[in-house]
């Protein structure tokens, strides 16, 4: 991870990134404001349109974290810019989502429908094209927030791999079994 600290996050237009005094990093873009608190350890450095990453020593610990944090900061400024888009798609006859508001009701085969909050931080939104297998769009500025939430509504049914049955993420490659040979 050392190669990817040493990198300066770039700061696009619009977007300005401020240090607290408790080693606080702030965010704040056009979608939006971030938070991320950086270990005591590792020294930011705000310099012009860039943001450095200073390690105090070569352990394995220090190389770890100066990675971490530079990936953090990097997802951020990306996120109040640009934003971040998940989309899951629900494989099986019958299966259904709607939403309403922050409310995700979902129908996975369950005797029962499940019921989902998403968190206010997050867009969500259900689509039903005839033919096609319905899909749930979620967005938001926060990348952890939204892959946390995405795998959470993916859990709820995994893909099998005999059918395919199940919520997968759309485009996601899902590992096929065969079934039972032919009787001999």
């Amino acid at each position: 991870m050392s190669r990817i600290g040493k990198n300066p996050v770039v700061i696009t237009k619009g977007v300005n990134v401020s240090v607290g005094s408790d080693n606080v990093i702030t965010v704040k873009g056009p979608k939006g404001e971030l938070k991320q608190a950086i270990d005591r350890d590792i020294k930011v450095e705000v310099k012009d349109d860039k943001v450095e990453f200073v390690r105090p020593t070569d352990q394995i610990r220090h190389k770890a974290l100066h990675g971490l944090y530079r990936s953090l900061v990097n997802n951020m400024v990306q996120g109040v810019t640009e934003g971040y888009v998940k989309k899951l798609e629900l494989v099986g006859v019958g299966y259904k989502a709607a939403n309403q508001g922050n409310l995700l009701d979902l129908s996975l085969g369950y005797s029962h429908n499940i019921v989902f909050e998403i968190p206010k931080e997050l867009k969500v939104g259900t689509s039903q094209e005839k033919g096609k297998n319905p899909i749930i769009t979620l967005e938001s500025i926060d990348k952890q927030l939204l892959g946390q939430v995405a795998a959470k509504i993916r859990s709820l049914r995994k893909p099998e791999p005999y059918k395919g049955k199940g919520v997968k993420f759309e485009g996601e490659v899902l590992r096929r079994k065969a079934g039972k040979s032919a009787g001999k």
